[in-house]
C-alpha cells in the first residue's frame, strides 16, 4: 500500500515540476514581443536592459504562479490555488510599480527638433 501512495505522489510531484516549466516557458513566449522591442528597437537604438533584469523574471515567475494555481484547482487545491492568485497580484504590481517608476515615456521626435 505504501509503494502504491509513494509512487502516486512522485507522478503528481513531476506534473506539478512539468506544469510550472510550462508556465515559465510560457511566461518566456508571453514576454519576447515586448522584450525584443525594448532590447532592439529602443529610442535612437539604444537598448532598455530593464525588460530584461526586471520584465523577464517576472513574467517567468507570473507565469510559473498562474500554471501552478491552475494545476492546484484541477486538483482541488484552493489553498494553495489561492496563494498562487496571490502571488500572480503581487507580481502584477512589482511590474507596474517598477513600469510607474520608470517615469513616462519619452515623445518621439518625427519633425526635426
Amino acid at each position: 500500500m505504501e509503494i502504491q501512495n509513494s509512487r502516486r505522489e512522485a507522478v503528481t510531484g513531476t506534473a506539478g515540476c512539468l506544469t510550472a516549466f510550462a508556465g515559465a516557458l510560457a511566461g518566456i513566449v508571453l514576454w519576447a514581443p515586448h522584450g525584443k522591442g525594448g532590447l532592439l528597437d529602443g529610442f535612437e537604438g539604444a537598448s532598455n536592459w530593464n525588460v530584461l533584469w526586471v520584465g523577464l523574471p517576472l513574467m517567468i515567475l507570473g507565469g510559473i504562479a498562474a500554471a501552478l494555481a491552475v494545476f492546484f484547482l484541477v486538483r482541488g487545491d484552493w489553498k494553495r490555488a489561492l496563494g498562487c492568485v496571490a502571488a500572480i497580484a503581487v507580481l502584477f504590481a512589482l511590474g507596474v510599480a517598477v513600469d510607474a517608476l520608470a517615469g513616462a515615456p519619452r515623445p518621439e521626435c518625427y519633425d526635426p527638433c
